[in-house]
């Protein structure tokens, strides 16, 4: 009888030694080419925790997809990485689990990224990365970048008259133009009294807005911007003029940076400059952020992990490893950061952006809002009357959205 229960002993010790071990797993899904950012901090969580961390790398703009398949089947991950912009329709579809945070821990970072990953006053992610649009310029055309856009408005037109360009943008897309509609006084959607995002709300007609592209209008109108880069190829003409050094600024992303450098141009880099109002412009903010999924076995732990691998120390070494711009408050003055050009200014752009509305009705704004802003500044149609036929276009496509889902 002694053997017989010291045997069931045994295995009851064995199983609930199994079951511990079991709990103390972690599965991550990490970038494509990022996960060596958080090696050291990985090691550092393993070894307090006593805890396994299982890495696997994929396009975090894929992870959600991703995620919908396995984490039913019971093969996901307990922590992934997603942008900011996914994230609505994926707590719409309760695939993320919320994080508690406390006012302290949000301070961490820069306000306009953690507003990105939370739904009214509930947390869902803790930003990793931002970027944002900047401005680019060739230091052999333009020794320092301007302050304002009626400086560049100015520059643009005697570089017009030596055959060349001043600065060129997509000033016929939101996403670029929305740099000048925001401090403007336009906005994408308002908000309800708890702050939540109200899609019944559209902002893209406002008077602010209206006088924000009809201002953008006039660098078409006066032969500033060439009639080429209307439309979705004008990204490509952009960089073909910049790149062959018949323009001197552009306003673009860090994604740009690379093949600039490669074409071997002797680019800086600074924040969005003043608008006519004296305020800077804006640009959207992209945010990558770590987030827990809705099939962790081990919520608790999963958010232990996210916090401890965003500590000051670890995210320094990650932006060494990987060059993406960490918003957190305590590296913004970090001379890591504040002396490198290319890093600082999209710091500091990133503080004056916004993040694109999380809400998966974003995507009916984007269609109508460039047709009109193409419209604009191309003349065929007066700013105020394009605008007022988008935000009627965007709200139809709303409404029938929404009653499709109900």
């Amino acid at each position: 009888m002694r053997i017989k229960t010291t045997v069931t002993l045994l295995l009851s010790a064995l199983a609930m030694s199994q079951m511990a071990h079991a709990a103390q797993q972690l599965t991550v899904w990490e970038d494509i080419k990022k996960s060596d950012g958080i090696k050291t901090a990985i090691a550092d969580f393993q070894k307090q925790y006593n805890v396994e961390v299982k890495v696997q790398e994929m396009p975090f703009a894929q992870q959600i997809e991703k995620l919908r398949l396995d984490g039913p089947a019971g093969i996901g991950p307990d922590v992934l990485v997603i942008p900011n912009d996914q994230l609505g329709s994926s707590v719409v579809q309760g695939l993320l689990s919320p994080l508690t945070l406390d006012a302290s821990q949000q301070a961490a970072y820069t306000p306009s990224a953690m507003a990105a990953f939370k739904q009214g006053d509930v947390v869902y992610g803790v930003p990793k990365a931002v970027e944002t649009l900047v401005l680019i310029y060739n230091k052999d055309l333009l020794p320092s970048p301007l302050k304002s856009l009626d400086e560049y408005r100015a520059f643009s037109k005697k570089a017009r008259e030596a055959q060349r360009y001043g600065l060129l943008a997509k000033f016929d897309q939101i996403y670029y133009s929305w740099g000048a509609i925001a401090p403007m006084g336009g906005y994408i959607f308002g908000k309800d009294s708890k702050g939540l995002i109200n899609t019944k709300d559209v902002g893209l007609n406002t008077a602010g807005s209206v006088a924000a592209v009809t201002y953008l209008k006039s660098f078409f109108t006066e032969d500033l911007l060439p009639r080429g880069i209307l439309g979705d190829n004008g990204l490509n003409a952009i960089d073909s003029l910049f790149t062959e050094k018949k323009a001197a600024a552009v306003i673009n992303g860090p994604w740009a940076f690379q093949p600039y450098q490669a074409a071997g141009i002797n680019y800086g880099v600074a924040p969005l400059p003043l608008l006519p109002n004296g305020k800077p412009m804006s640009s959207f903010l992209g945010v990558k952020g770590y987030v827990v999924s809705t099939w962790s076995k081990d919520k608790t732990l999963a958010q232990q992990f996210i916090n401890f691998i965003n500590q000051p120390q670890y995210v320094k070494v990650r932006f060494q490893k990987t060059q993406e711009i960490p918003p957190v408050v305590a590296l913004m003055n970090d001379p890591i950061i504040k002396d490198d050009e290319k890093a600082s200014a999209v710091a500091l752009q990133a503080e004056r952006a916004s993040a694109m509305p999380g809400v998966p009705e974003m995507q009916e704004v984007w269609g109508p809002a460039n047709a009109a802003l193409e419209l604009s500044v191309s003349g065929k149609e007066e700013p105020k009357a394009a605008l007022d036929n988008a935000v009627k276009q965007i709200t139809m496509q709303i409404e029938a959205m929404q009653a499709s889902n109900q």
